[in-house]
């Protein structure tokens, strides 16, 4: 079984996480630009972070045998931020870069003007690089954030059909189905989307054009939520091409917009002294 999560901040994940990801048939990743956690004090702590997303991370999941990919963005929660906003004058400059995939993460947190205003911006960033975007759905009021968000990509330069509304649920997916977009889906421990849940989304509406995700990150989640939805499918009679489908061929057609996947990750390294001194940053 092959697995490509288009949702994950390994940023946050350790090594171990890698590994077992691995195992578990992981072989490709997309890694979006989102909150740090903590309000940033400047742009420059941006721009460390998107070059460690360009740089570092890939160089990490390739120790493992899985090739990672990113997009790069001012994410919703920042974009209320006046110290943040400068990024958005910077971001041209990492969107050529040759690993980055796509816009995002972009969409709403609060549904504030702050918020509109860095939406439309990014989304003709977008149009203007010829990249898909990737659209952060809010917590609250999704529906309604889903509504709003569909209205700014309609008045964008951007095609709907280059857009991945991600964070969906019950309540949403029909929606942004009906819309045109691509479908993406959180799949956690306790919060956003479970496998059962996420199977009787796949039953009712279909394997086409939907995107299954861990978005794993420093809070409560866990990397291997896409390998438990796969087997999840198997167990409730969906095929091995369903699978193949929606955790494998979907991501690479939705990214593939971008004309830059890499899929070709190197074998794992072998577990010895040598190979962890090197992930250490030893000699």
């Amino acid at each position: 079984m092959r697995i490509f999560d288009p949702h994950i901040h390994m940023t946050s994940r350790t090594t171990d996480d890698y590994q077992a990801m691995y195992a578990s048939g992981v072989r490709a990743l997309v890694e979006p630009a989102f909150w740090l956690g903590q309000p940033r004090t400047s742009p420059a702590s941006f721009y460390d972070y998107f070059d460690a997303l360009l740089g570092w991370e890939p160089f990490r999941a390739a120790q493992y045998g899985i090739a990672h990919h990113c997009t790069i963005a001012l994410n919703p929660k920042e974009a209320n931020d006046p110290r943040c906003t400068p990024v958005l004058d910077a971001l041209p400059r990492y969107l050529v870069k040759d690993n980055v995939v796509a816009v995002g993460e972009i969409g709403y947190d609060s549904m504030t003007p702050a918020e509109d205003t860095a939406l439309a911006a990014q989304l003709q960033l977008a149009a203007d690089h010829e990249l898909p975007a990737l659209v952060h759905t809010p917590h609250r009021d999704k529906l309604a954030g889903l509504r709003r968000t569909l209205d700014v990509v309609e008045e964008s330069a951007l095609s709907v059909e280059h857009v991945l509304v991600d964070h969906l649920n019950e309540t949403t997916v029909k929606e942004a189905k009906d819309a045109g977009s691509w479908l993406g889906f959180s799949v956690y421990p306790d919060t956003k989307m479970d496998e059962d849940r996420m199977v009787e989304i796949l039953r009712t509406y279909g394997p086409e054009k939907v995107l299954v995700n861990s978005a794993a990150d420093w809070g409560r989640s866990d990397p291997l939520k896409t390998r438990k939805v796969a087997d999840a499918m198997l167990a409730a009679g969906f095929t091995d091409d369903d699978v193949d489908r929606v955790l494998w061929r979907n991501p690479v057609d939705f990214y593939g917009i971008s004309g830059r996947l890499q899929l070709d990750a190197p074998a794992p390294r072998e577990a010895t002294h040598e190979g962890n001194s090197i992930l250490r940053g030893g000699a």
